[in-house]
């Protein structure tokens, strides 16, 4: 696997040369944009708004608008903002993982030992499963700061990056109903439902079929034949009665257990 970084975990007083790899590849198949008429491959031209003619990269700023005008950003301001430099995944501290929710999780990266550091990146990843702790980091990629924990996973120990909370949304703007205070016999009914499909998560079990098809309908399209499109689920309006639906979904769960 192709390494993204380079440098070395800081454990106390321990240091863990490592590299970076990514831990997830795109199943999305690979399409052209086309013009419909000769299947011509569409460029994409950087244009002047105002005069509609191209415009070299040469000659591309790029800026920020305030009070409906530009300040030009020039590269000396985007290295002053630039985290300080550094080849060091420091460990800020450790925490359980179940604190940390899974809204601020970004990106996974598989961390690989270099040459003589694997008795510190195995003691570092089996400590870390004995604890059942995950390490929150700081490190710099391409030049921006970036929040991580470290976690084992298998044989590796997991990079995954997580969200700032100031990148979170907030929901104060929303129409939500209120969390009640008491326990309906709707709610108890619905625990009872969410208890009787609970089952052992396996995500072997669960395939991106979507690319596959497609690539089967190309395939098919290839020799000539045509495919029909899957009749879409009409989901009609959910009734008041919740009760009622609750009683019944228990029940048909039941009707296919048996």
């Amino acid at each position: 696997m192709r390494s993204i970084w380079s440098g070395a975990i800081s454990f106390g007083l321990i240091n863990i040369p490592i590299k970076i790899v990514s831990a997830i590849e795109t199943t999305n198949l690979d399409l052209d944009m086309l013009d419909k008429s000769d299947l011509a491959n569409i460029k994409f031209k950087r244009v002047n708004e105002n005069t509609g003619k191209e415009v070299s990269y040469s000659n591309i700023v790029k800026g920020y608008k305030v009070d409906e005008k530009y300040v030009v950003l020039e590269d000396e301001d985007f290295e002053a903002a630039d985290a300080e430099k550094t080849k060091t995944i420091d460990i800020l501290s450790f925490t359980n993982e179940d604190e940390i929710d899974s809204l601020y999780y970004e990106q996974p990266y598989y961390l690989e030992p270099l040459k003589g550091a694997a008795k510190a990146y195995s003691l570092l990843r089996d400590a870390m499963r004995e604890t059942g702790k995950v390490g929150v980091t700081n490190f710099v990629l391409r030049n921006k700061q970036a929040l991580a924990i470290l976690k084992p996973y298998q044989d590796v120990i997991v990079l995954n990056r997580i969200r700032f909370e100031q990148e979170i949304r907030s929901t104060k703007d929303m129409k939500l109903p209120k969390v009640s205070a008491t326990k309906s016999k709707e709610v108890e009914m619905a625990n009872k439902l969410i208890e009787q499909l609970t089952e052992k998560f396996d995500i072997s079990s669960y395939k991106d079929e979507y690319s596959a098809k497609l690539l089967k309908i190309i395939k098919a399209k290839v020799k000539g034949k045509k495919t029909k499109a899957t009749p879409m689920k009409v989901v009609h309006k959910q009734k008041d009665d919740l009760m009622s639906m609750l009683k019944a979904s228990l029940e048909d769960k039941k009707k296919k257990s048996s």
